[in-house]
């Protein structure tokens, strides 16, 4: 949809984007708190991607790049706003980012239990791996 605008988060944004979680995220990280995002922000200023209808806050997704690899984390579209092209928008310009960093494969961290998610996943092209686990140790 024409009307809506995707742009890197800068600093000012991130309790805007925290909030917005709240609402919109399926579940919760470890790093969703001020000081992960401040880092992930500053290591990388356009690795959180918003999304923005007539100004307000319609999404967000995080599209990391290690160099090596291309992982999308945090889409979330706020509930007002699904079904209206504001996930699909997010991947685009997060698979755009990619492709211009020398990305090859997009994957995506999708919990199984958010099974309202899948088709949405599965229709902008990606396909779960079942032989794969995360594993996972917090460090803190």
């Amino acid at each position: 949809m024409s009307d809506i605008r995707t742009r890197p988060a800068s600093p000012a944004d991130l309790d805007a984007v925290l909030a917005f979680w709240k609402v919109a995220a399926e579940g919760t990280s470890i790093s969703d708190d001020r000081g992960g995002v401040e880092l992930l922000v500053a290591r990388d200023p356009e690795a959180l991607i918003l999304a923005e209808r007539d100004g307000v806050l319609a999404g967000t997704v995080i599209a990391g790049f290690d160099g090596w690899r291309c992982h999308l984390y945090r889409l979330a579209v706020h509930p007002a706003h699904r079904r209206q092209g504001v996930g699909g928008a997010l991947l685009r310009a997060a698979e755009e980012r990619f492709l211009r960093l020398g990305g090859r494969r997009g994957d995506a961290m999708v919990l199984d239990r958010n099974e309202s998610a899948h088709p949405a996943w599965r229709a902008a092209g990606y396909t779960p791996e079942p032989q794969w686990s995360r594993w996972v140790k917090p460090l803190a």
